[in-house]
């Protein structure tokens, strides 16, 4: 297996169900980056994952409140950092603060969030055509590599 899983999804609700999936293999601490255009599906991402751990509360984008947190059995920490314009204004939400207790997933966070964590999961979304999405997971880190290796998750 290479060392990225290439998954298409052919509607939003693909996309959202895809994110239930991918919860299965979440545990506290972990980190997901999501980028891709404007419109790509990576809050639907969220939702899906939102589900998938059980957290209480709609999973909408975080985009005026920067970040948002959803109690849960697993919570989770959703965060839209496409205003954030530096580190330092990342280190003012203080996400380190709630990160190894639940899942951290940030929307426009690349090269911004990455630092947080020694490992974590880089998801780039793209757009096919209107509805149909192609995700790229690359993972960084062994643990990710382990675990995407044992996932059913790609095509």
């Amino acid at each position: 297996m290479s060392e990225h899983v290439l998954v298409k999804l052919p509607t939003v609700d693909d996309t959202r169900a895809f994110g239930v999936r991918l919860a299965l293999y979440l545990q506290p601490g972990d980190l997901l980056v999501l980028t891709g255009p404007l419109g790509a599906g990576k809050t639907a991402l969220a939702q899906g994952v939102g589900t998938g751990l059980g957290v209480s509360g709609a999973v909408t984008s975080p985009t005026f409140v920067i970040a948002r947190v959803h109690p849960g059995p697993l919570p989770m920490v959703h965060v839209d950092a496409y205003r954030l314009g530096s580190i330092g204004e990342v280190d003012d939400l203080d996400l380190d603060a709630t990160q190894e207790e639940a899942v951290t997933v940030v929307e426009w966070g690349h090269g911004l969030v990455e630092r947080m964590v020694e490992e974590y999961l880089e998801i780039r979304i793209d757009r096919l055509d209107d509805d149909t999405r192609i995700m790229t997971l690359e993972p960084h880190g062994d643990s990710w590599t382990e675990r995407l290796t044992s996932a059913d998750l790609g095509d």
